[in-house]
């Protein structure tokens, strides 16, 4: 059986960074490594399968927004940012973004 002191921590066991938050770059080293996924979204539709079926070379699918409306910014599946999208150079669009989405958590 555990009791209460079974959960208590010295506070010597940890460094004074950690006790302050304050971060190091040398703490930070360990996530540049992490990959993640960025997507932009630029719409959604909504199709039976056999019409997608019949879609070839040249098919123009019909989106939920229109030209001015933000497009979504995702990390990892998950919507953090609303932006739009820009001309980078002549053959080369980006996405700039506008609004930061707060976290629901």
């Amino acid at each position: 059986m555990l009791d209460k002191d079974d959960f208590s921590v010295e506070k010597e066991q940890f460094s004074k960074e950690e006790i302050s938050g304050d971060k190091t770059p040398n703490d930070l080293q360990a996530i540049y490594d992490i990959p993640v996924t960025v997507s932009a979204v630029l719409g959604r539709a909504t199709m039976p399968i056999n019409q997608l079926l019949k879609l070839g070379r040249g098919a123009v699918v019909e989106l939920d927004r229109k030209i001015g409306d933000p497009i979504d910014i995702l990390v990892n599946n998950r919507l953090i940012a609303r932006g739009e999208v820009v001309m980078v150079d002549e053959t080369r669009l980006g996405v700039t973004m506008t609004e930061i989405v707060k976290s629901e958590n």
